[in-house]
């Protein structure tokens, strides 16, 4: 007998539609899986637009309207790829609707939505993640298990950067990620991203304290009411400490974001814009051998680099949504899925305490926001 198909329905046909949909495609031809999926329809709100996308990645139907697609008897898992603002209600219709559900992060954009989606597919059983895609770039993963096995030690700071320069331009028209309560703010949107890996590498963060600023106040005539820049420090529940920072108006930083784990024992450092390399500095190395030696993280011994190219040729950013989807792939229907709606309210407590922090310049309590 063939392979079962796993009907997907994606819900949003920009960006992260057009990188998921490419990711079920691919999946099936790096590794090998069990069943194979078939994305069956994608939505979004322009009719023309979004037939004009299926037929670009090569997706039989499509509907204007999502909650066609999730009331469709031949889509399994719902795959959310719309603005951050919308993913709670769609979580939540299709958890009732008894379907799997994979959403892009942040989760939501505020805690109370984040919460109600964890509620809502806890309460219809039905398996969930977040796409922390990031986690599963070779480099970063091994990043993480060197951690685990002691690479560092103990770990005593983390910080984080996510530098872009989307915003510079102050005339940039208004649209939906100048509204918080659509896009959500820059600490949700790219700090996600980083405080997702900081607590999956080191723990639960118990505190922190934010500063935000928003450049251009205004576009289009409408008033911005997210930031453009924010950084904050944090205090882990090891008693470990970190630093974060975000901005989307760093002049000629397309898209960097770096990661620095110091422990008592040795340093390991990611920086994406060269995402198939780590460095790392052992502390217990001879003397003569002082500073950081660099990995290339393409050895079949590696995580996920065993289903890609030879060693040398490297993965890209298309890859870590192969790789993430993939992962999810391999454990249909039974799960768990990893990470699942639950890490992802987790992730948007503590942006939510930046942000709280930011604005009434205090330490705040992750607890503070979840109880």
């Amino acid at each position: 007998m063939g392979a079962a198909e796993i009907g997907i329905g994606i819900v949003g046909y920009g960006a992260m539609g057009k990188a998921h949909s490419y990711g079920y495609r691919v999946a099936p031809v790096m590794r090998r899986l069990r069943d194979r999926p078939r994305v069956r329809v994608i939505s979004g709100r322009d009719r023309e637009k979004v037939a004009a996308a299926a037929t670009a990645y090569g997706i039989a139907s499509s509907v204007s309207d999502w909650r066609d697609l999730v009331g469709r008897p031949d889509v399994d898992i719902v795959d959310i790829c719309t603005p951050p603002g919308t993913h709670a209600e769609i979580a939540a219709a299709a958890a009732e609707a008894g379907k799997a559900v994979i959403c892009e992060k942040p989760l939501a954009v505020t805690y109370a939505q984040a919460a109600s989606a964890v509620a809502a597919v806890e309460e219809a059983h039905v398996l969930n993640a977040v796409g922390f895609n990031y986690r599963r770039l070779p480099a970063v993963s091994l990043m993480k298990r060197m951690i685990d096995e002691g690479a560092v030690g103990a770990v005593r700071l983390l910080r984080a950067t996510w530098l872009s320069d989307e915003f510079v331009d102050p005339a940039i028209p208004f649209d939906w990620r100048f509204d918080r309560s659509m896009g959500g703010t820059t600490i949700a949107d790219l700090g996600s991203h980083l405080i997702d890996m900081a607590t999956w590498m080191a723990g639960p963060i118990a505190e922190v304290s934010g500063q935000s600023e928003t450049f251009a106040r205004e576009r289009s005539g409408r008033p911005v009411t997210v930031d453009d820049a924010s950084a904050a420090l944090a205090r882990f529940e090891s008693g470990a400490s970190g630093v974060f920072e975000m901005a989307r108006t760093a002049v000629r930083r397309p898209c960097d974001f770096t990661i620095e784990v110091n422990g008592d024992r040795g340093t390991l450092v990611f920086e994406y814009a060269r995402l198939n390399e780590l460095l790392y500095g052992d502390g217990d190395d001879r003397p003569e051998l002082y500073g950081m030696r660099r990995i290339r993280a393409e050895h079949p011994s590696h995580p996920y680099t065993a289903d890609w190219w030879p060693i040398g040729q490297g993965v890209g950013y298309g890859s870590s949504f192969v790789n993430q989807l993939g992962d999810l792939l391999d454990r249909w229907p039974e799960g768990p899925w990893e990470p699942d709606f639950a890490q992802g309210a987790a992730v948007q407590a503590v942006c939510e305490a930046i942000e709280r922090s930011a604005v009434e310049r205090r330490w705040v309590t992750v607890a503070e926001i979840v109880g």
